[in-house]
């Protein structure tokens, strides 16, 4: 199967950044728009189709009894959240348990993409560990070397990175992602495939940084297995949108927004 995703990227290397039409840390001009914002496209930045480029490019084993709807798939769930209490333990830092239901698939769907567009996943001392945890076995040791090659010192030191992840002295490298909600598309008791409906932060932040930060919208789509006594994920993949349209906000300088990646924590999620 191409290694391909709905928005016909391939496995190039090839990454969504869109640069603002100004320059957001040296006094930002108002939002204009969707078509402004958004013209440029750069081979460095936001990491969500590469890693699903590299997703597509590890099917084709034979596993793909997620793949094919049921004839009786549920329906969309209610976009309320269910009011079921999240997972109570973690792996590391990633949360894990997650209920044998549906409602525990769509929770660990979304913790997992929310892991998966992570600034974490570009540190080669994190990567393992998010492999270990976040996929079925049989895919580990595959994705880890797919990863290893993807993310390797050139492109790390596109995105202003050295070859641990890390950002140079005086910025702060955001990828931080936050589901708005999940459906199912499938389930069974040994797979499911959920959809997550995400918006995130993008970019460096710092006074001359060349890869300001923006935000972005996507969904993924995630193929589960019930694996271990947990969700784990077999394959996965990316497309824009749906995306509002952009509201007139200023835009914050470099200092305002590092602080606030810093100081604010993220959520463990639950449907």
């Amino acid at each position: 199967m191409s290694p391909t995703d709905e928005q016909g990227y391939t496995e190039t290397g090839q990454t969504r950044t869109r640069l603002p039409g100004g320059d957001p840390y040296g006094g930002a001009p108002r939002r204009t728009g969707r078509s402004s914002s958004r013209g440029l496209v750069t081979v460095v930045g936001v990491v969500v189709l590469l890693i699903a480029a590299i997703a597509f490019a590890n099917r084709g084993d034979g596993s793909s009894s997620g793949d094919s709807p049921r004839k009786d798939q549920p329906k969309a769930a209610a976009t309320g959240a269910s009011g079921t209490r999240p997972v109570q333990t973690k792996t590391g830092t990633i949360p894990s348990g997650f209920a044998h239901t549906e409602q525990g698939a769509q929770s660990a769907a979304a913790n997992y993409a929310v892991v998966l567009v992570s600034a974490d996943i570009l540190k080669p001392s994190w990567r393992s560990t998010i492999v270990s945890q976040v996929f079925a076995a049989d895919q580990q040791s595959s994705l880890t070397a797919k990863f290893n090659k993807a993310y390797d010192k050139q492109f790390l030191t596109n995105l202003g990175l050295d070859q641990n992840g890390n950002a140079s002295a005086g910025h702060t490298y955001v990828s931080r992602t936050a589901p708005l909600g999940t459906k199912l598309t499938s389930y069974s008791d040994s797979t499911a495939t959920a959809e997550v409906w995400c918006t995130g932060l993008y970019g460096t932040a710092g006074a001359d940084s060349k890869n300001p930060v923006t935000s972005d919208w996507f969904t993924m789509t995630l193929q589960l297995r019930w694996e271990n006594n947990d969700w784990k994920v077999g394959n996965f993949s990316s497309k824009d949108g749906p995306a509002p349209v952009p509201g007139d906000d200023k835009a914050s300088n470099a200092d305002q927004m590092a602080k606030a990646v810093e100081e604010y924590g993220g959520f463990t999620y639950a449907r």
